[in-house]
């Protein structure tokens, strides 16, 4: 579907997540320092009126050409240049303050949308309703994805979640259908464990690939974040152990990223993986490599599957440049537009973040059609916890090496639900 060249290994290795992982979170209380200093202060250095500047993460080859065909594109619509700043996904939000210090930020910051509340909460975004970005054709879920406290920060173009790829060969061979349930997924793994093939692979590392990997068996079953010692959260974590108890699932999940994680799919090593669709342009690599997807199964029938929603939000920070803000505004909207969302989804495999262009796109790619599915049911993961939610990480993280190295689940969430409370 795309023009661009498939990836090689090194780079398919970093290929960006849905959820940036291992990004280190800075702490909030530096955050909100140095953002309202910037905030208060307004723009320091003078800038030339007819350029400006989009930081982001797109660092890969190829998000970086689409991207920069994209602001081109944008470029001559708008009559101005508009260059592109790319910093691995883990320094973004740690440039984005060194430039807030010195008073030279970016006109536009693409943020992990998990980042944004931390950037926002001090004042440092600009609501851009108030520079006339509408939320027509975007659904609620999404709105709120870029939104914190009600105010809308950020537009996303595409967005993801997860969900259940599997080796179309390996459950034909067996005679098994697709599971939909959490009983059907532990007894499909069960029986597609042998030799040196696992069942099914995920992410359970210390680091965010685990919590995102998480988020849909923790809300799926009841559980929720801003309570990590229910008993519904420690179902969903004793979900994960019996899998490994069962053998379905290697020990070394507790060190797996995602990339990994894909890794032994693509090997032949796992049968089914727990991943995004930016996986997709890597798996197509492999020719004899025949991949389903589906909505990741449910503890019981009947129940919804809510997976977390991940991807990149584009952002205004508050220089107090009201001239270049409201220009940076009509950057994002070129951005942000149907068009460019289709495009972009087609180059990425993501889900347009509009209905209408996500319509067109479900057309152009039906064998993603669970994936639209589950992004139609999926939330943020700061909509109940807003910048609170990379203490909650962090406290997940230490509870899943603990829990899946043999400590109680119920003990490991409830020193969790401590250090989140604590915001250590």
């Amino acid at each position: 579907m795309t023009a661009v060249p498939p990836p090689d290994a090194t780079r398919a290795k970093r290929r960006r997540t849905g959820r940036r992982a291992r990004r280190a979170a800075a702490p909030l209380t530096v955050v909100s320092a140095l953002v309202a200093t910037v905030a208060l202060a307004g723009c320091g250095q003078q800038r030339d009126d007819d350029v400006y500047t989009v930081l982001n993460s797109s660092t890969d080859d190829s998000y970086h050409s689409w991207d920069a065909a994209t602001l081109k594109r944008c470029s001559a619509q708008l009559g101005i240049t508009i260059e592109q700043q790319s910093v691995p996904a883990a320094q973004v939000m740690t440039k984005s303050l060194r430039m807030a210090s010195s008073k030279s930020l970016p006109d536009v910051i693409q943020f992990d949308a998990s980042e944004m509340p931390t950037f926002a909460e001090p004042g440092g975004l600009v609501d851009l309703r108030t520079l006339g970005l509408s939320t027509q054709d975007i659904p609620k879920g999404i709105v709120d994805f870029g939104s914190y406290k009600g105010t809308y920060y950020g537009a996303a173009r595409t967005v993801n979640t997860l969900a259940l790829f599997y080796n179309k060969d390996l459950l034909k061979k067996a005679g098994l259908p697709v599971p939909t349930t959490w009983d059907e997924m532990r007894e499909t793994a069960k029986k597609l464990t042998q030799g040196k093939q696992y069942g099914i692979a995920l992410s359970a590392g210390g680091a965010e690939d685990g919590v995102f990997q998480f988020t849909p068996f923790m809300w799926s079953n009841g559980g929720d974040e801003t309570e990590l010692d229910s008993k519904n959260v420690a179902g969903a974590l004793d979900y994960w152990k019996g899998l490994l108890k069962d053998g379905s699932l290697s020990k070394s999940t507790v060190n797996w990223t995602q990339a990994d994680v894909n890794d032994q799919f693509m090997a032949g090593n796992a049968a089914m993986m727990i991943n995004g669709p930016w996986q997709v342009e890597t798996l197509n690599t492999k020719k004899s490599l025949h991949w389903g997807i589906a909505q990741i199964p449910v503890p019981k029938t009947g129940d919804k599957s809510v997976g977390p929603l991940g991807g990149a939000i584009l952002t205004v920070p508050n220089t107090g440049d009201t001239a270049r803000e409201k220009t940076a505004a009509k950057i994002i909207q070129c951005m942000s537009s149907e068009k460019e969302q289709i495009t972009y989804a087609r180059n990425s495999w993501m889900v347009p973040a509009n209905e209408k262009a996500a319509a067109i796109w479900r057309k152009e790619v039906p064998e993603l059609d669970a994936l639209a599915d589950q992004v139609a049911t999926a939330r943020s993961r700061t909509a109940k916890v807003g910048a609170g939610w990379s203490s909650v990480s962090l406290a997940l993280q230490s509870a899943f090496q603990s829990a899946l190295t043999g400590q109680n689940s119920a003990a490991a969430l409830k020193k969790a639900q401590a250090r989140a409370t604590s915001g250590n």
